[in-house]
């Protein structure tokens, strides 16, 4: 039998696995991932990437080229609440409300102002093969579709697993000293007994993915996404909602679509293609619309997260850690980010850097995000019920009274202003999904070994998720700050990550270079930012928000979270130890 051996064997060939690739790339560790089946999904599923995992994207050279295929930003600036998109009914094709959202109008001050990069919406299905384009020409990363992980065993040196290529029917051996199930919970986490917590089944939905021209029914472009309410269809889930998926237009003038709908569980209808069609025609009032269905697939909405993340040399990363509903699209996010977190840890590990112990930090660090984005998804799911409420919708009423309900909220009348105030009101609460500006970019790795605390309080959090507080506290992302060197305009978040520890001040002083000079075999790189320094600081941003005397210094992690900081150049001695105790390494 065939035997291969690498650093890391990734099971799972969609985006937490793809990405895991690309990370141990750049580290200069080497993997082996395998992917059941023979080509990256052709279903939908993500599409929205917060400004947080852009950042991370960004870092990569994969930014750039996401912003030029996917949605503008004008057509991804707010939300939308709809009757329907046709029909000739007193209550058809109505504007129910207008949300800015995802850093669009309104919001575009606080976006910009924290992040050098703005959210995005691109298809999964799209992103999918532009990170398997990336990875096949990594050095170190060799990417197999059609083999399938059959069994592995662990010892206290490594992983061996038993893998088929589906292709040929045969059996190879791969010998990898980690494994990371990337698998969506398909085989791992069962088979190492990690059992997943939370709710498995709160409503079945249907995904239809069509092509279909509708720029007629549309006279709108900034709404990324378009909610029907319908008086006839009892409320938010059971009525729809449409994205734009392309491929070359994102506007009303979109080739596809994405349209999603729930019913509950014990619900017996079953939806095919002929089924669907009808449904969609009803749902939007467009009675001879002919959609050509590309694919439909009908799916469990959960909110489940794994016991743990991880048993010995075996990792769970994304839809095998944590599952969530889709409302404030934390999913593929939070799994971005997952493999971010991991991939530093395991290559200090694997070059010798660091002890071991800093792996058992991935659990600490992204199992209370995961837990938190679990929660939150769940939150901004039922919320929309709260919408409905808001209209005056009463689930199980007769039609006709929760048709009375949307003519009032229409009327030209006392009660109507009423109404569409009450609406307001409400319908403002579910800025939770579509303004969690700090949901997205502001969590924080408390109580984590590889984060040193300095004893200062957590900034005061909104709780609507929705106001960002930037902080150099320890277990934070280092905030964005616009600086300049060699007379060009760059980011705070480009003086770090990379694969390196980055120390941050703002003085001359060269105590700092020297401290960092005696870390042995891990380097730490000093930039100092300030008036004739490496970078300047024109706006005054930093040093605002920078949190220490100038002569303090703030330590940044590979992954661009603050692992520890000094108030001045006292405390210069202590970045050693520091050092070593983020690397879980004897004193």
């Amino acid at each position: 039998m065939k035997s291969i051996t690498t650093d890391v064997l990734i099971v799972g060939g969609a985006g937490s696995g793809l990405s895991l690739a690309i990370f141990l790339n750049r580290l200069g560790i080497s993997s082996w991932l395998v992917e059941r089946h023979p080509t990256t999904s052709p279903a939908p599923k993500a599409h929205y990437y917060n400004q947080r995992t852009m950042e991370i994207l960004r870092e990569e050279g994969l930014a750039e080229r996401i912003y030029a295929l996917g949605t503008p930003a004008e057509n991804m600036a707010r939300v939308g609440w709809y009757t329907s998109l046709g029909g000739d009914d007193e209550l058809d094709r109505k504007t129910i409300y207008l949300m800015d959202a995802f850093g669009g109008f309104s919001l575009a001050e606080a976006y910009e102002r924290d992040s050098p990069c703005r959210s995005a919406n691109y298809p999964q299905l799209r992103l999918e093969p532009l990170l398997l384009e990336h990875a096949r020409t990594s050095s170190f990363a060799s990417v197999n579709y059609h083999h399938e992980l059959e069994s592995f065993v662990q010892d206290e040196d490594g992983v061996t697993a038993n893998i088929l290529d589906r292709d040929t029917q045969t059996h190879y051996e791969v010998r990898a000293k980690y494994l990371i199930g990337a698998d969506g919970g398909r085989k791992i986490g069962p088979a190492l007994g990690i059992e997943m917590d939370g709710i498995p089944r709160l409503f079945d939905m249907v995904t239809v993915h069509f092509a279909a021209g509708l720029s007629q029914y549309l006279d709108d472009d900034s709404p990324m996404i378009r909610w029907f309410l319908s008086p006839d269809k009892g409320g938010s889930w059971g009525s729809g909602v449409m994205v734009a998926l392309g491929p070359e237009r994102y506007d009303r003038f979109s080739e596809e679509w994405l349209f999603h709908f729930a019913f509950q569980p014990d619900d017996p209808a079953q939806f095919d293609v002929e089924s669907v069609v009808p449904r969609l025609r009803e749902l939007l009032k467009l009675p001879e619309l002919m959609p050509r269905i590309i694919r439909m697939n009908d799916w469990k909405v959960q909110g489940v997260l794994a016991r743990r993340y991880r048993e010995g040399r075996v990792f769970l990363v994304g839809d095998a850690a944590h599952r969530h509903p889709p409302t404030t699209g934390l999913g593929l996010n939070s799994a971005i980010q997952d493999t971010h977190n991991l991939a530093w840890k395991l290559a200090a590990v694997l070059k010798g850097q660091a002890a071991p112990g800093l792996l058992d930090s991935y659990e600490a660090e992204r199992r209370p995000v995961g837990t938190r984005n679990v929660q939150w998804a769940l939150l901004t799911f039922q919320n929309h019920l709260v919408i409905d409420a808001g209209i005056g919708l009463i689930p199980g009423a007769p039609v006709e009274v929760n048709r009375e309900a949307f003519r009032l909220l229409f009327s030209d009348s006392p009660a109507g202003a009423t109404r569409r105030q009450r609406l307001h009101e409400v319908i403002q609460s579910q800025r939770t999904e579509f303004q969690a500006h700090d949901i997205e970019i502001g969590f924080a790795y408390e109580g984590s070994p590889a984060i040193i605390a300095d004893g200062t309080p957590a900034p005061v959090k909104s709780p609507m998720g929705d106001e960002h507080i930037p902080v150099t506290r320890p277990g934070h992302r280092l905030p964005h700050a616009w600086v300049t060197r060699s007379g060009g305009t760059i980011s705070t978040l480009d003086l770090v990550g990379r694969g390196r520890f980055v120390l941050l001040t703002s003085s001359r002083s060269l105590v700092w270079q020297k401290a960092a000079k005696t870390v042995a075999d891990v380097t730490v790189d000093v930039v100092a930012i300030g008036a004739g320094l490496d970078c300047e600081d024109p706006s005054g941003r930093w040093a605002a928000i920078r949190g220490t005397a100038p002569d303090g210094a703030i330590l940044v992690r590979p992954d661009g979270h603050v692992g520890w900081r000094a108030e001045d150049s006292d405390h210069s001695s202590e970045l050693e130890g520091a050092v070593r105790r983020i690397l879980a390494l004897a004193s």
